[in-house]
């Protein structure tokens, strides 16, 4: 057994005032209760929420603040994410702190939550770190989950456990319960999903197991997650399968193909170029009841004329829309 506690905190984020405070006090509770954590994981964008306003450059006072922290507690500290401004760009980062209170890398997140996101850089380095005598962590942000390439390469570089604070505040937090499973359970890793609750979040991290079990999925207040895993289940589920059936990283490993929609190859990936822009959907409904009779809207807002089974029908015709966020 290779023993180690990570802990995730999910507690109330405000868009009014700083965090950073609050989030000490959580840390000096967690750590005089349960003194064998060793690692401690926060929700995206915990120190000041969401507003780019606050964008600190890199290595600036919030990320000085959590390196005291962690080296006063002697802790790994991920202090979910904050906005950071280089040069004329702003990224979505993640710092990676250890017990000696010194920042060993940063993660920026691949995947800003567009179109709402706007404004923000997507980072290109995937963050694989390791810690002595205990295994190797990767760490993702939120929409990162969606594309199962970040957490595979992740798992690839020999991630055995993977950090991801979110931010999640609206009705598909449902939609990512699944997802995060879904991730530990096809890379035979843990998965610790920690989310905010207030003003940014609404709670149920989820950590699972490399079985694909869930160990703790929380409720919609204040929680503090403190668990420990064991990453030689890890390598034991990877060795013999997970449950001891599907060895998905070999297959994966051992394929007989490539796969060529990762070549941006119009020839291939012709239908995502036909989806239209990436902007924020208009409202659906106003705008089907001014399309002209039996007209149809097209994916960039233009109107296509109905199709021939459809310009037949005096049936109406009302385009649905789905709504997702991470």
């Amino acid at each position: 057994m290779v023993p180690f506690a990570i802990a995730g905190i999910q507690m109330e984020i405000s868009t009014q005032h700083e965090n950073i405070t609050a989030m000490g006090r959580k840390l000096d509770i967690l750590m005089a209760r349960f003194p064998w954590v060793q690692m401690v994981l926060f929700s995206e964008l915990a120190p000041y929420g969401p507003s780019p306003y606050h964008a600190q450059p890199t290595g600036g006072h919030a990320e000085q603040i959590f390196c005291q922290m962690a080296a006063k507690h002697g802790v790994w500290l991920l202090p979910g994410s904050i906005f950071e401004r280089v040069g004329d760009d702003i990224y979505n980062t993640t710092p990676v702190i250890n017990p000696n209170g010194e920042v060993i890398q940063r993660y920026r997140k691949m995947f800003p939550f567009q179109p709402y996101e706007t404004g923000i850089k997507p980072g290109t380095e995937f963050c694989v770190f390791d810690v002595a005598e205990a295994g190797r962590f990767g760490v993702s942000i939120c929409y990162d989950m969606w594309f199962p390439e970040t957490t595979r390469t992740l798992v690839s570089l020999g991630a055995e456990c993977i950090l991801h604070p979110t931010m999640t505040d609206t009705i598909d937090r449902d939609v990512e319960l699944p997802i995060a499973r879904a991730n530990a359970t096809i890379n035979q890793c843990y998965f610790f999903d920690i989310n905010g609750v207030g003003d940014c979040g609404t709670g149920r991290s989820i950590v699972v197991g490399p079985s694909g079990y869930v160990i703790h999925e929380a409720g919609g207040g204040e929680e503090t997650i403190p668990v420990e895993i064991d990453l030689s289940r890890v390598r034991r589920e990877r060795e013999v399968g997970i449950r001891g059936l599907g060895q998905t990283l070999k297959s994966f490993r051992d394929r007989p193909v490539e796969f060529p929609v990762y070549q941006k190859d119009k020839a291939i990936d012709g239908y995502l170029h036909s989806l239209g822009p990436l902007v924020k959907p208009a409202r659906a409904s106003r705008a089907a009841s001014e399309l002209p009779a039996g007209a149809i809207a097209g994916p960039d807002g233009s109107i296509l004329p109905a199709p021939a089974d459809h310009a037949a029908s005096d049936a109406p015709f009302a385009p649905q829309s789905d709504h997702d966020h991470s």
